[in-house]
């Protein structure tokens, strides 16, 4: 029997973000957990695999093993989507006038509000999922861009510079569905725009 290698466990990650502006607390409490859901199942799932490759059983054919495969991505998305989203927020938000994200943001868009107003227009699209500001690592410009169930739609070789949760579990605790745009201003409000510029490549 060969022995493989198991990928090192995930540990997750612990944010101080009590007081935020319209995203209450016992949001961010459910929010967390479920975070850490994902985390484990990411772990579970890794360990899975590895005893299944130890044993010289995996198999594309084998459904259990493809379907092992498949759903690390759902989860894995899930996770690291979620690090994203709680990384690229603050209790202590600055406003921003100026500066390397400033002008990418708005270079697709014909300005920084332009850019704001079609990443809010995404992020209030009907369904879950999440919107997301990329940067073509290519074309050295950002665009806004709509993924579901966290693994579908990602663009590849894109860097996400801004990240806005929009399954219904990210708001409902504190708007209706019908109040979505709601939440999608108190994220806006509490963007840390230092962390997002931060993604910005060299």
């Amino acid at each position: 029997m060969v022995t493989y290698a198991q990928v090192k466990p995930y540990t997750p990650k612990k944010w101080q973000l009590t007081g935020l502006e319209g995203i209450s607390d016992k949001t961010l409490e459910m929010h967390f957990g479920l975070y850490e859901g994902y985390v484990k199942n990411v772990n579970l799932l890794n360990e899975r695999l590895a005893a299944q490759r130890s044993s010289g059983t995996p198999k594309g054919s084998d459904p259990a093993f493809a379907e092992l495969v498949r759903r690390l991505g759902f989860e894995y998305n899930g996770m690291r989507l979620h690090e994203y989203y709680f990384d690229n927020m603050t209790k202590s938000p600055q406003a921003i006038h100026s500066g390397r994200l400033y002008e990418a943001l708005g270079t697709a868009y014909g300005g920084f509000d332009e850019w704001k107003a079609d990443f809010a227009a995404v992020a209030g699209m009907r369904g879950i999922g999440w919107a997301i500001a990329y940067y073509d690592t290519v074309e050295k410009q950002i665009t806004n861009h709509w993924v579901s169930d966290h693994e579908i739609g990602n663009p590849a070789g894109f860097v996400p510079v801004v990240v806005l949760d929009v399954w219904e579990h990210a708001f409902i605790l504190d708007y209706k569905p019908a109040d979505k745009a709601k939440y999608v201003e108190a994220f806006m409000a509490n963007v840390d725009w230092k962390a997002c510029e931060a993604r910005l490549p060299g």
